[in-house]
């Protein structure tokens, strides 16, 4: 992108939003129903993106996603949070291999306290790789209209001239 004088860049204070500062222990314990907690949000925040392929313009759209994250891990600290404090211990001391097996009862305790709460189910085992269709109220944006390229310049024409010698019957490595 070549930044000029008429290029719009957001302010300081646009970009700036509070961060969930969490580790990656808990982020992979609330992973699943962080995404599903958060799914629309995600969605029009990557369609925004794919749409405008300018981040510029979906500066609102990722504070969205960033907003949601707050609430929902708010949600969870309000009524979850032994059986989550638990979970993400366990995940977190499971090594680098992720060995997630050995927390599957800290993590059943934690989808029931979710379900109970929350009133939502932990997504099934590739839901999110499901094809699922987004409903937004987003205005589709609108093409720029396309540039043409500049004409190429007319071809010589090569009829009328001569053919040298040493092209007239093909190269040497043409054998029939």
């Amino acid at each position: 992108m070549v930044i000029t004088s008429d290029t719009w860049l957001p302010s300081h204070e646009e970009l700036t939003v509070p961060e969930l500062e969490l580790s990656s222990g808990v982020l992979r314990a609330g992973a699943h129903h962080f995404g599903k907690y958060c799914d629309f949000q995600s969605k029009e925040f990557m369609l925004c993106w794919r749409e405008e392929k300018d981040p510029r313009k979906c500066i609102n759209e990722g504070k969205e996603v960033t907003n949601c994250g707050f609430e929902f891990f708010g949600e969870v600290k309000k009524h979850c949070m032994d059986s989550f404090t638990k979970y993400w211990n366990c995940i977190d001391n499971a090594g680098t291999r992720m060995h997630y097996d050995r927390c599957r009862e800290t993590q059943a305790a934690f989808d029931k306290c979710v379900l109970a709460n929350l009133k939502q189910e932990r997504p099934d085992l590739g839901y999110f790789s499901k094809v699922r269709v987004h409903h937004t109220k987003r205005p589709k944006p609108v093409e720029p209209s396309h540039k043409y390229p500049e004409p190429t310049p007319d071809m010589p024409d090569f009829k009328n001239e001569p053919m040298p010698d040493s092209v007239k019957y093909g190269n040497r490595f043409f054998f029939n």
